[in-house]
């Protein structure tokens, strides 16, 4: 009879596929909760309204929307969706959950929202996965001996992700980039019977995941992405955000990134929403239809 053929990602992986005590998922670090709402504006309706009721409905939108955007807890965002997917995307940036929910309540409360059909939503915190340094702490941790299900092993990697959460503050508590276009989308990695990431050895979905960052680390200065984790939280595994000034970088970036291994064999994507940035003192005009001045908010 012929032997057992190796393991090609179409099942788990061998009991020597991966090293005794070497847990299989790596550590992440969660920050600020994120909430981006989608909406169809029925201009229709909006029309019918006299012209006053309309200015005292948009003064009051523009006027809170406006406090949102400068809040000191993360900021909102208003986004001018293009294509048939919506007409305005909001963006809420915010400590926890509560108040990006609190953030959610505000907006529905505005008059304007009887003119706001919500299309889609997408609920998720800043995720930073830390690949490298797990697998290296793994590996410490079992030449010594430790085991995963131990105290120590818990307290040492809690102590380990402490230090990572303070050395990298400033990324899991962002403020809401100052750019002009906004590209955000969906995405999971496969889990299906025959592919599927989550079987794969730590050693070798580490290694796919360096490929994958060294493509994105050679847009820097060109585009900034945020990456938000939603397992448990909402129908996908992660949230994308890449805010740019040049919204060609977005086709850029993606298509590269479509040939590295994580992505060409194993990512699953949703749909993609590109938006422009659509300051609150610009939404009256937006309404009307007019010529919105679209950009970044003025210093």
């Amino acid at each position: 009879m012929a032997g057992k053929p190796p393991h090609t990602g179409g099942g788990p992986p061998s009991a020597a596929a991966r090293p005794p005590g070497i847990p299989p998922h790596p550590q992440t670090l969660d920050g600020a909760a994120l909430l981006h709402q989608m909406f169809r504006f029925d201009r229709a309706a909006w029309r019918m309204l006299d012209g006053g009721e309309r200015h005292e409905i948009a003064s009051e939108a523009s006027s809170a929307l406006h406090k949102m955007e400068d809040s000191d807890t993360g900021g909102s965002a208003l986004f001018s969706l293009l294509g048939h997917k919506g007409d305005l995307l909001v963006l809420h940036f915010r400590p926890d959950l509560e108040q990006v929910h609190r953030a959610e309540l505000d907006v529905e409360n505005l008059r304007l929202a009887e003119f706001l059909e919500p299309t889609t939503s997408y609920v998720s915190v800043v995720e930073l996965g830390l690949y490298d340094s797990s697998f290296k702490l793994y590996q410490e941790l079992a030449e010594q001996e430790i085991s995963p299900d131990s105290d120590e092993w818990a307290e040492r990697v809690r102590a380990r992700m402490d230090e990572q959460a303070a050395a990298m503050a400033p990324r899991l508590d962002p403020s809401v980039p100052a750019h002009k276009y906004l590209c955000f989308y969906p995405m999971d990695k496969k889990r299906g019977e025959q592919i599927n990431w989550y079987t794969r050895p730590i050693r070798e979905r580490l290694q796919m995941m360096r490929e994958h960052g060294m493509i994105g680390r050679r847009y820097a200065g060109r585009v900034k992405q945020i990456i938000s984790g939603s397992i448990g939280y909402d129908d996908w595994e992660w949230g994308v955000d890449l805010f740019a000034d040049d919204p060609l970088v977005f086709k850029e970036l993606i298509y590269e990134m479509r040939f590295d291994e994580a992505s060409a064999v194993y990512a699953d994507f949703g749909p993609f929403y590109i938006s422009i940035r659509l300051p609150a003192a610009e939404l009256a005009n937006w309404l009307e239809a007019g010529n919105p001045q679209f950009g970044t908010l003025a210093p």
